[in-house]
């Protein structure tokens, strides 16, 4: 637990990081991504050379017997949405830092990324139950107030429920929004929640994950505690079958996370804690302006 004067230092650090990332990379970067896909209809006039032929208004032509087009304008402001996950496995982390502390950057750097941008920014924390929820709001002092809960919220619930956030997220945002979802994905049966989620709202999962998470290291008999339910078991990592299926578990629940967010039509970015993340943002950014 962070006293005060530690949670404001690692503000003032974060705000500092977050500030150049955000000047560095992400100035054209994270608005073109994002910026112009929220269109609304302004009015209808008379079809001019090079017009899209996909926005004629076939009605309002036939009506008048020559071709009309619609107009459209970008929507100005976008309501950025951060899902994140406070349970407890997301405190472990043997490489550089536990998955929290990413989890806390990332979250700090599409902030501060938002409010430059003057958009909105909101955030769902979430365990196995809706820990809190903070309204999406404009400005620094926002920015700032969503960098300090990141910093010091304690989950009450003990486990991961991924479609418990989206439904709250779903029932409480109208407008639509770019939602990240910051979690290790330990989880499942949220498909239902993330493909209504996905049907009106741009969703990008973020999923964390520890070298260990993936590869039990060959160290003979460990003793493992589940950090989300608190039991206990003897596991011998000397033995190849248990390091061996161990890995599997983690490809398994990594394949059924890139499957839903395929099927529901969101993108889905893996980030392993010592990994640059900011290269991995950026990439994304990228690829969604082509």
């Amino acid at each position: 637990m962070l006293t005060t004067t530690e949670i404001i230092k690692k503000v003032r650090e974060l705000e500092i990081k977050s500030k150049k990332i955000t000047t560095d990379l992400f100035t054209g970067e994270y608005h073109s991504a994002f910026k112009g896909k929220g269109m609304s209809f302004k009015e209808v006039r008379e079809y001019a050379a090079g017009d899209d032929i996909r926005f004629i208004d076939w009605n309002v032509s036939a009506r008048f017997g020559h071709p009309f087009s619609k107009v459209f304008e970008e929507e100005r402001e976008l309501t950025v949405m951060l899902l994140v996950d406070i349970s407890n496995s997301s405190l472990f982390g043997t490489t550089y830092a536990r998955k929290r502390d990413i989890i806390t950057e990332i979250g700090s750097v599409l902030s501060f990324s938002a409010v430059n941008n003057a958009d909105k920014i909101g955030v769902v924390f979430y365990s196995d139950v809706v820990e809190a929820y903070i309204p999406p709001k404009k400005g620094r002092q926002h920015a700032l107030y969503i960098v300090r809960e990141l910093l010091s919220k304690e989950p009450k619930g003990k486990g991961t429920a991924v479609s418990k956030a989206l439904r709250y997220f779903n029932n409480s945002t109208k407008q639509k929004s770019i939602a990240f979802i910051l979690s290790d994905f330990l989880d499942a049966g949220y498909e239902d929640a993330l493909r209504i989620a996905g049907k009106k709202h741009d969703v990008i999962g973020i999923k964390l994950y520890d070298k260990m998470d993936m590869q039990l290291p060959d160290a003979g008999l460990l003793q493992v505690e589940d950090a989300e339910t608190g039991k206990t078991k003897w596991v011998d990592s000397s033995n190849s079958f248990v390091r061996y299926s161990y890995e599997q578990e983690f490809f398994r629940v990594t394949e059924y996370a890139t499957q839903v967010f395929k099927k529901a039509g969101c993108d889905l970015l893996h980030v392993m804690t010592g990994d640059d993340y900011v290269k991995v943002l950026q990439r994304f950014f990228l690829s969604r302006n082509r």
